[in-house]
């Protein structure tokens, strides 16, 4: 969220009108979402049977894998 105003309302920026459409990230993200996709069968067998619902492993990793280049990009200030 960010702040606007002297009357301290905030509105939302969704991350999508942060991101630049020439963005690399953007490039990423559409690699790493095919690669998943073709993965997700072979995970389908890891997921336990019984118990609490997990959050699905290819959520996990895409989630690890795209943020890796955010960090990188906001600790050199670009």
């Amino acid at each position: 969220m960010a702040m606007t105003g002297s009357r301290g309302r905030c509105i939302y920026i969704s991350p999508e009108a942060r991101v630049p459409h020439d963005h690399p990230l953007r490039v990423i993200r559409g690699l790493v979402d095919d690669l998943l996709r073709e993965l997700s069968p072979r995970f389908e067998g890891l997921y336990a049977r019984v118990g609490r619902p997990s959050i699905a492993p290819e959520q996990l990793l895409r989630a690890q894998l795209l943020q890796i280049p955010c960090i990188r990009s906001a600790a050199s200030g670009s």
